[in-house]
């Protein structure tokens, strides 16, 4: 290795292969991927067994049906919408429930929801892909010592004055603004405004 080569990548290989790891993890985490992956795992074997031959010792078996077509629907519909799930995260309620459905159409158009092995993971998938929710962005606490987080206090010379405020936590949250305007008020004949 060259002394050009190890200045390029002062970290190396490993590295690099760690930073991409962990970049993959930061993006994986932020989506429904584990629901958009069995999306689309379970869309191959829906599409493949009409078109398959497989072969029983000396016998060819043809699985082909009047419903090809409609086999190759639904296959091709299921990993669109795995892979569109991963780069839109904002529909994966439609594409969960469009998902289930699909996974259920195909148990009579293509033969028992590809015996199964894309029925199983299709109907997994809706599911996860309706219940993901993002994660919550992380908040910036304050830093807590070693003494005061192995008893789980903080000091309180270090939590937000309005952590700190004598206030009843009902008070404190009729002073603090709603997510999509500001909270009520109580008017001066004690209705709120």
């Amino acid at each position: 290795m060259s002394s050009a080569t190890v200045e390029a990548w002062p970290e190396g290989p490993a590295g690099l292969a760690g930073r991409g790891r962990q970049g993959f993890r930061a993006w994986r985490r932020t989506r429904p991927f584990w629901g958009g992956l069995l999306a689309v795992i379970a869309g191959i074997p829906i599409l493949y067994f009409p078109y398959a031959h497989l072969s029983l010792g000396g016998l060819t078996v043809a699985m082909a049906t009047t419903a090809g077509a409609g086999s190759l629907l639904i296959g091709i519909l299921m990993m669109v919408l795995g892979i569109t799930v991963w780069f839109q995260p904002m529909v994966r309620i439609f594409c969960g429930v469009a998902t289930t459905i699909l996974a259920l159409i195909s148990v009579p158009v293509s033969n028992l929801g590809g015996f199964g092995f894309g029925l199983v993971p299709g109907l997994i998938a809706g599911g996860l892909l309706v219940s993901w929710a993002p994660l919550p962005a992380p908040v910036d606490g304050p830093e807590i010592d070693g003494t005061a987080a192995a008893t789980g206090a903080a000091p309180a010379a270090q939590l937000p004055a309005q952590a700190v405020s004598a206030q009843p936590p009902a008070q404190a949250a009729v002073q603090q603004p709603l997510e999509y305007g500001a909270a009520p008020t109580p008017g001066p004949e004690g209705e709120l405004r």
